[in-house]
Parts: C-alpha cells; structure tokens; sequence
C-alpha cells in the first residue's frame, strides 16, 4: 500500500443521552398537577359545587385601619419611595442618575488615584519557533490524560484536562529511548522491528479501517489494543491521527508493553494490563534481579526511587522474574486472535501448537530472539546492560529484533524510531522528500549554484535543518538494511526453491514454459504465516535474462515504493 497514516479525526460516534435531560420534563408534570388542584377559600376549605353557583356576596369598603379582603389583596400596592442619602425619599431623578465612582482607598489611608494603579505587566517578547519543530510546550501536550466518564450524580468536579494528570501519565508509562540510556543494543535492536512499526505501518492502518468500515465500527478499537497498547491504555481514540498520539503510544509494542505485565495471560484478544509506574518502577524479565541488585549496591551515583539530587542516572528500583515472558504462551495474547466468534484475525499460536516444532519443545523466542533468524540454533551472549559505561555480566542475550517476514514501508525519518528524529513533528518529515537527496552535499550544491529549483516547504526551507535531517534518514536507513538481511535469512531458512524446471526445451523463436517448487521447510509455521484478515502473501521475482546479460523479461520485482509491480502500480 502507498497510504501514509490515516486520519480519522472524522469520525465519531453518537453521544448517549443522559437520563438527567429528561428533568425539565418532570418539572412541568409536577407544574401541571398542581394546578389541578381546586381554589382554596379562606377558611382553608375547598371550593365545590355549590359554592360555585352561589353569587359572590357583595364586598364592603375597608375602613382606614381595618382589615383587608380579597379586593384589597387584588389592588396594586403602592409605590413605596426609596429613601435619600440623607434621610430624605428618593425620586426619580435620583433612581435614573448614575452611582457615583467610588475611589479605592490608598494604603497609607487615603485614595488611590490613576497614578496608584499598577500598570499593566509586559509580557517577554517570545522567538518564534521555525515550523514543524517540536518544543517543550510540545512535549507537555504529548501524552493525554484518559478520559473517565463521570456518572450523573458524581458531585465532583474534574477538569477535562488537568495538566498534572498528563505529566503523571508522561512518567506512568516511560518511552523506550529512556530505556536506550543503559540498554542501548536492545534498544538498537527493538527500534527497527516488526513490533516497533506495529503502531505507524500505513499498511495496518489502512487495513484497520477497511475491517472498521465493513463492520460499521463494531470492531471498535480492537486491533489497537495490541498495535497501540499504551495508546489505548491512556485513552487515545482510536481515530485519532497518528501525528496526534503520544510518542509511547506511536512505539507500537514497546518495552513496557512487556515488561510491565506481571499476569499470565493466554487467549484474551489483546487485553492485557500495562502496570503504570515512572522509570523507577520494577520491571519483569525472565532475571531473578540478582544483576540489578548488585548494580545498584556498587554504583552510588545510580538513583533506583528517585530521592536523589543533582547528577544521578535514573533507574528501575527492581527487577522480578516472571516466568511466562519465557514462555511462547506470552505471545498468545496478541497473535491468536478472533474479532467476532468463528472469524480468526491471527493464527500464528493455532499453526505453531500444531507443529513438529511445538512437539519438540521448541519455543518462539528460540526462532525470533535467537543466534540464527528464524533457527533454533541458540543465543548469543551480551551483558544485560551497560550502566555508567560499565557492561553487567555476560548472559543469554535474547535478540529484540523479532524476526519475522514482514518488512516497513514508512517514512525513514519516521521509522526506525530514531530519537534525533522526534526534533521535527511527523507532519514535516512526510514532506521530507529524502528519494530526492535533499540534505546531501551533491544535492545542496546543486541548490546553491541554482541548477536545482525547489519550492521548499517552510519546515525544510533551512539547509542546515535539511541536511541534519538526512543524518537521520541515512542512519535509520542503515539499520532497514540490517533488518531486511534478517528479513531474507527468515525466509531462506524457512522455506526452500527448486527450479526451474522447464516444460518444453528451450528453443529460439518459441515460447518458453517453466515452474519453481517451493517447499516450506520451517518446523513451526505455514507459509505463509501470520494473519488470515491481513491475507499474507508470497510470490517470486523471476527475470529472463538473454546471453548478453540483458533483462529482457521480469515478474514479481517492486516499485520504487516497495510494492509489488503489479497492475496498480504506476510503473508497469
């Protein structure tokens, strides 16, 4: 797919209607029943009917002094004066002049005139920020507060936004770059894989909203809940455009989405708890925590509950072993899925617990963590982390690339997930036309001696913005290139080619027939795996090459996009 994330900011939901609209209502039936009720007399009894056709007795003038009856009550009263400042009545030339001005007392006792008034403060002049940067103000409003329903009879007033509530939930659920700081290899690592790219893939997204669309947004936020764990933890609609989500939330599956989890869960469609907690929280890992514990006995300038001033570094309290992140049941919860009953999404844990690899007690970390993408062959061996630049003991490193077929086609200045790139806001880098070489010297010269003309947009109109932005796009082009040799090594090891094999021997100036045999040699999936909604497929670049080496006929090849050429690109 060529979409770029969707957005989805249109689409929203009828608002329920609340049972306290219906009180007016009831005010006016209670209105209307009295009224029903009969005139009251004067000795408190009701009127009836043959009071009703007796005439009414002849009333009497009051005396000065007297009592008043039913005709005096109906009378006006009259006009009562208001009476002057200085005792007198006032009249009406008094009630329509204006208040007189009364002048504020000074602090010395006396009154405060123009002259005592503070003048009105004058604000800093402020330096405008150069388009698509991100700034502090920025980054506060990053993370949203989730939005709680408050019943109808709930006294308590909350603020729709309390600023408070966003930084706790900025500090509640810790983005992985502040995890880089001592586990950097598996940070590296994490950052270019599938489950990295599940939140911003314009594949996923374009999918998302088709299922939605067929469904009449029945499927609701379904598919997020594993795409976008901590998004929907915080609330985020999941409309909401992925420019506007928090930086957590566009991570996808992200460290804490792991290891903050501490209950075991199986076949629960993505529902899964993410424990809140800032960066000084325990964190789950299949360790006892004996590392960490010595780590921070021997190391004082390390901050575990963040009770420390001045240079600290931050860092997890505790580390508590939780044997099912071990297990490939961990992974049940958001690769064995079904939207509604008897229509399954994801069939990875189906296939694999049918497999001779499940059999022999083969696990998915073996394939997708392990020394050899997509073997059983083992683990590499790397401290844990490296603290204050000194590594912890060597131990079985678990690879965070995740291994796996599937391959990005985002933006390189949006994924990998590169934290020089969060500088710009995703709006700007998709107006970042990198296949054009802006940011290059070569191109930038061309710019400056004019052999080139662009139209800059005003995000990218500083040369100096453009080629610090092509730092980024080659560095996280560097590391695609890393992930697609695991890409190939996944699918050579899992599957094998034989061929060609032709129908009718070669000879000039006839057609040519010939056919491959693919076999699927992977002991733990089909192939092709993955989901059944997403219909994975697989297909073959096969070219015809002459005896001068020309290519003369090719099928299966991809566009500059990294599509298949097929009948909707626009290159074939």
């Amino acid at each position: 797919m060529k979409s770029s994330a969707l957005d989805r900011s249109n689409e929203k939901s009828a608002a329920p209607v609340s049972p306290w609209a219906f009180l007016p209502a009831i005010s006016m039936l209670m209105v209307a029943a009295a009224l029903c009720l009969g005139p009251v007399l004067a000795d408190g009894g009701l009127l009836d009917d043959e009071d009703v056709k007796k005439p009414a007795p002849k009333k009497e003038e009051p005396k000065k002094g007297g009592l008043l009856d039913d005709e005096d009550l109906d009378a006006p009263a009259p006009k009562q004066p208001a009476p002057k400042k200085g005792g007198g009545l006032l009249d009406d030339e008094d009630l329509d002049a204006p208040a007189p001005k009364q002048p504020a007392p000074k602090k010395g006792g006396g009154l405060l005139d123009d002259e005592d008034l503070p003048a009105e403060p004058v604000k800093p002049p402020t330096t405008p920020k150069k388009p698509g940067l991100l700034d502090d103000e920025d980054d506060a409003k990053d993370v949203k507060p989730p939005v709680t329903p408050v019943k109808p009879d709930d006294k308590t007033e909350t603020p729709a936004e309390d600023p408070h509530l966003a930084l706790y939930n900025a500090d509640a659920y810790p983005s992985a770059s502040k995890c880089a700081t001592c586990h950097q290899q598996i940070y590296d690592e994490w950052r270019v894989s599938n489950h990295a790219y599940a939140s911003i893939s314009p594949m996923f997204h374009k999918f998302e909203q088709r299922i939605n669309d067929l469904s009449q947004g029945t499927v609701g936020f379904f598919c997020m809940r594993c795409h976008a764990s901590v998004g929907t933890t915080l609330g985020e609609p999941r409309e909401m455009p992925l420019w506007e989500r928090s930086q957590v939330s566009r991570e996808g599956v992200t460290c804490i989405t792991c290891h903050r989890v501490n209950q075991q869960y199986n076949k629960v469609n993505g529902s899964r708890r993410i424990e809140p907690g800032d960066i000084h929280a325990p964190v789950y890992g299949s360790g006892d925590g004996t590392t960490l514990s010595k780590v921070i006995e021997s190391t004082p300038t390390l901050d575990p509950k963040g009770d420390k001033t001045g240079p600290a570094m931050k860092i997890h309290s505790q580390a508590i072993q939780f044997e099912q992140i071990s297990k490939s049941e961990f992974c049940v919860s958001c690769h064995q899925v079904a939207v509604h009953p008897g229509i399954k999404l994801e069939v990875v844990w189906d296939q694999f617990r049918a497999s001779p690899a499940f059999k022999a007690g083969v696990t998915c970390h073996d394939c997708h963590t392990g020394k050899v993408p997509g073997v059983a062959a083992g683990y590499e061996q790397a401290p844990a982390a490296i603290v204050n630049g000194k590594p912890t003991p060597m131990r079985k490193h678990t690879n965070h690339s995740f291994y796996g077929p599937g391959y990005p086609i985002a933006h390189p200045g949006i994924f990998p997930h590169n934290p020089k790139a969060e500088k710009w806001k995703m709006q700007a880098w998709l107006k970042f036309d990198h296949r054009a070489g802006w940011g290059t010297p070569e191109f930038e010269e061309k710019v400056d001696k004019g052999e080139v003309k662009v139209e800059f947009p005003p995000e990218w109109a500083d040369v100096f913005d453009r080629e610090d932005a092509r730092t980024v796009v080659d560095e996280n082009i560097k590391l695609l290139n890393v992930k697609k040799g695991h890409r190939l090594q996944v699918m050579e090891n899992g599957s094998r080619l034989d061929g060609p094999f032709f129908v009718n021997k070669p000879q000039a100036g006839r057609g040519l027939k010939f056919n491959y045999v693919i076999t699927n040699t992977d002991p733990g999936h089909n192939l092709p795996s993955g989901s059944l909604g997403a219909q994975p497929e697989i297909w073959l670049n096969v070219a015809l090459i002459d005896p001068d080496g020309k290519n003369i006929w090719e099928t299966g090849y991809v566009d500059k996009n990294g599509d298949m050429a097929d009948l909707h690109s626009l290159e074939v």
